[in-house]
This record gives C-alpha cells, structure tokens and sequence, in this order.
C-alpha cells in the first residue's frame, strides 16, 4: 500500500508539473454600438390636484392651540352669505289650516327681511295659542313654530297642568320672552344667528292658570313640588314637538325660561337638555 502512495504522488507531481505558467485571458468586450444601449422612460410628472374646499378647512385644524380660551373657529371662516328661507306655499296653506283648526288666533303680516339673514317670509302673528290660552304678549314667529307649540299646549301643557294642579285647573296664558327677533344666538356679540332671527323659536318665561297663579320657569332639577313636577313633565314633553328643547339645566342663558325651536337638522335629530 505503501508503494501505491508513492506512485499517486509521483503522478500528481508530474501532472502539475505540464500546466501552463498562465491561464487563458478574457476576451476583450467589444466597442459599444451607439444606439444599442437602452435609455430610461422618464417618469410621468404627477397629475396637478385641484384645490378642495376642504383644504382650508384642514389648514385650521389645530389652529386655535395658542389663542386664548373662549376662541371659537367662527373666527378663522369667511361670515356666510344668510338669505331668508322661502315657505312652500303648500305646506303653509296647510299649516294655516292646522292652526286654525285648533282654535289659534292669528293673523298673517308683510314679509320680514332685517339684513344680515334675519327674517321671515310669511310672518303670522300669534294672540293666542288655543281658544283661552293666550300668548301675552303676543308674538311674531313662521307657522310652523306656532303649530308645534298650539299642538304641545293642546296635547301636553295643558293636561299636566290639570293633573299637576287640579282638574279644575286650566291654563289661561303662555308668558313668553322671545319669539322673532334678529340677533345673534344667546345674543352673543359674534357667531352663529339665533333661531329667533329666523321666526323658528319660542321662549317661555312662565304658565298662568286661570285662577292667577303664576308658574315661572327656573332650575326646578331637584324641585319636588308639583310645580316642579309639572315643569319637567313639559319640559320632557316638548323634545316630542320641537327640535330644541333648553331649560334652566343647559346652560346659565337659559335659567329663566325655556327655549323651544324647529330648526331643521339632519336625520331628525333632536337637541334636548
């Protein structure tokens, strides 16, 4: 075995020995040819985006972080263009009918316009909301408010008065504070206009009863009286005929009476506090 090493060996040697001092050379690349060599697409320039409404709006999104407390981003926008929103002659001349079914007195007035978007189109003048139940004063409003709130007197107010006060009891007047006026909403010297300014809002300071008691409107929450009880029983009935009901729980603007509106808001929804 160890002769057969020795000759493996010897032929390794020898083999080596024959392999040439330098390895064959790469062929040389030849000449490129103009015009064979690819050239890039240029990349498309990006399509120019129209501006959107929404981007000043998105500018101002957090804008207000350094302005002092009580900013409100009313500020930031343009003051919008109000016109005075024109009755369906349809569904006044049926509202009209409604009123006067239920007994309402009162009589239709020139078209209201005081600038700025306050006004009313078809203005009526409310004397009284039911037969014996008078509006003192009267007050200025569209017909649909004075439907919404004859049909709560009729259907509401006036049964919790009984039943809070005696069968013999009866309501004889609604006290209001407000109805048509132009101003802005809690009469705030800037922001958004005031449904009063729209003919679309009531408020009611206090209830008489025919005997001369006086029921007035005031945080009555925690009241366990039945003067209280009757308050926030057509407090809680009102959110059923208007779009906006705020008591003297809301907000400290509203201590003294309670607001009742028919703004129109998406879906139907109701604001109630």
């Amino acid at each position: 075995m160890r002769a057969v090493g020795v000759v493996l060996m010897s032929a390794l040697v020898l083999s080596g020995a024959a392999l040439p001092k330098k390895g064959p050379l790469p062929v040389a690349r030849p000449d490129a040819v103009q015009g064979e060599q690819p050239t890039p697409t240029p990349k498309p320039a990006a399509p120019q985006r129209k501006p959107q409404a929404s981007d000043q709006k998105n500018l101002n999104v957090g804008a207000g972080k350094d302005l002092p407390p009580g900013w409100k981003d009313d500020s930031l926008r343009e003051e919008a263009i109000l016109t005075i929103e024109k009755e369906d002659p349809k569904a006044y001349a049926s509202c009209l009918a409604a009123l006067k079914d239920l007994g309402s007195t009162f009589a239709e007035t020139a078209r209201v316009d005081d600038g700025k978007g306050c006004g009313i189109d078809k203005p009526i003048r409310v004397s009284s909301v039911l037969p014996g139940v008078a509006l003192e004063p009267e007050g200025m409003m569209r017909c649909e408010t004075a439907l919404a709130l004859a049909r709560w007197v009729n259907e509401t107010a006036a049964p919790a008065a009984k039943a809070a006060f005696g069968a013999d009891s009866r309501l004889s007047a609604l006290n209001q504070a407000s109805t048509y006026v132009c101003r802005l909403r809690n009469n705030a010297a800037t922001g958004k206009i005031s449904e009063h300014a729209r003919g679309n809002a009531v408020d009611i300071a206090s209830f008489t009863l025919a005997d001369g008691k006086t029921i007035e409107i005031q945080p009555r929450d925690e009241d366990g009286t039945l003067a209280g009880a009757f308050q926030r029983a057509v407090t809680a009935s009102g959110c059923l005929y208007f779009t906006t009901v705020l008591d003297p729980g809301s907000d400290a603007a509203h201590e003294t009476h309670l607001h009742f509106d028919v703004i129109e808001r998406k879906n139907g929804y109701r604001y109630c506090r």
